[in-house]
């Protein structure tokens, strides 16, 4: 089981989520182990005078993302520990 887990967060590392925050002006891409891998500001909503707006456009997606990475991870695990609670995963 020990090894399944190991080999298991190794693709999670390579597997991705995309998140579209903004109405898709900002997408956050993260993987499988919660690490953000790239975030993508459409130029359109860079505006000076309202910094605030995408401020909270990009923590929005790399939260999202995040909490998807996760989902992702926790129900890879399940798959492998057949729903064991297992303290750390």
């Amino acid at each position: 089981m020990q090894e399944q887990m190991a080999q298991t967060q190794a693709e999670l590392a390579e597997k991705t989520v995309e998140v579209d925050a903004a109405g898709g002006k900002v997408r956050v891409v993260a993987n499988g182990a919660g690490d953000v891998v790239s975030i993508k500001i459409d130029p359109q909503i860079v505006d000076p005078n309202d910094v605030d707006f995408l401020e909270e456009a990009v923590l929005s997606g790399v939260k999202q993302a995040i909490e998807q990475g996760k989902a992702l991870a926790q129900t890879e695990m399940t798959k492998i520990t057949g729903g064991l609670q297992i303290p750390g995963l």
